[in-house]
């Protein structure tokens, strides 16, 4: 038995929650990541985990090991790193979920400089907006607006998005412009919804403009859980929506969106990086935080109005 493979098998399957995804993370099989964790439990003479048909948990003995072992592989990872002049720089395939928009915007657009600075990465970039689960998909990070909504994840805020309002030409045509936000409201006008996560929990909209406040979230015919899918029925025009203003720019500039209620200000939304709590922040994901970071701090995404 390999020590340290049959300790990187133990540490996936407490973090994924089962042998199965373990072993998928691992590229083992799941009969190569069952005897791993035996052969560790045999060698240590402790029960480690509890095994049932549809779920796996851990012993005391197996969280006070699993947390000794977590530092002991970032330790050596440091120590092969530090050590070893072919990996001076930052190398290593690192697994990256951002949202559909900012990939297509702001994250691809600049990948040629990231890699540049750092060409012994390789980037597995998930495009969504979906929620992941970071731990049992072995995720290193995820970018995500809005609140996060994992507290046992480590949340780190990049910036915030300038947020507007707006709707095409041919939708205005038929329905009209409002002149106040409470017109959206019970009435005629419709917004493009927002689902964010399995709740199908819509992002509401809150508004100021010289002491008045207004929150709220209007009726929607569509509903839609993707950014690229949301701009694209507002520009289809089928109802209002309020959306970070660096995906608005280009379709204002050509006419295919007009930005409503332009005296009113709207609350930021944050931007944030999101990582397990538990889990070695490497050199390559400490690199890539740091540069979203440097990244989303320009134009593209400031709270500026656009």
């Amino acid at each position: 038995m390999d020590r340290f493979d049959a300790m990187r098998a133990f540490v996936r399957v407490v973090e994924a929650g089962s042998f199965t995804k373990a072993a998928e993370t691992l590229h083992m099989s799941k009969t190569t990541v069952t005897q791993l964790v035996q052969q560790l439990e045999a060698r240590l003479r402790v029960r480690l985990l509890n095994r049932t048909t549809r779920k796996v948990n851990v012993t005391a003995d197996g969280i006070a090991y699993y947390e000794r072992a977590v530092r002991l592989l970032a330790d050596m990872d440091d120590a092969e790193t530090s050590l070893s002049s072919a990996s001076a720089t930052p190398r290593g395939r690192l697994r990256v979920d951002v949202p559909s928009p900012f990939a297509r915007l702001i994250l691809i657009p600049a990948l040629p400089a990231f890699f540049a600075l750092y060409p012994d990465i390789q980037l597995d970039l998930g495009v969504s907006d979906r929620t992941v689960d970071i731990i049992g998909e072995n995720v290193d990070c995820v970018v995500r607006g809005g609140k996060p909504n994992n507290p046992s994840m480590v949340a780190r805020p990049v910036t915030e998005l300038s947020l507007g309002i707006f709707a095409s030409p041919g939708y205005l045509r038929l329905a009209g412009t409002p002149s106040h936000p409470k017109e959206l409201e019970n009435s005629h006008h419709r917004i493009i919804g927002f689902s964010w996560g399995r709740a199908g929990n819509l992002y509401p909209l809150v508004m100021h403009r010289r002491g008045e406040t207004v929150q709220m979230q209007g009726r929607y015919a569509l509903a839609v859980d993707d950014g690229n899918a949301y701009l694209a029925a507002g520009l289809a025009g089928l109802g209002i929506m309020w959306l970070p203003r660096y995906m608005s720019k280009s379709h204002l500039e050509r006419r295919e969106l007009v930005a409503l209620f332009e005296d009113w200000q709207l609350d930021p939304m944050p931007l944030y990086i999101a990582y397990p709590p538990n889990r070695h922040v490497s050199a390559k994901l400490r690199v890539f935080i740091d540069w979203v970071a440097q990244l989303t701090h320009g134009d593209a995404t400031s709270t500026a109005h656009a």
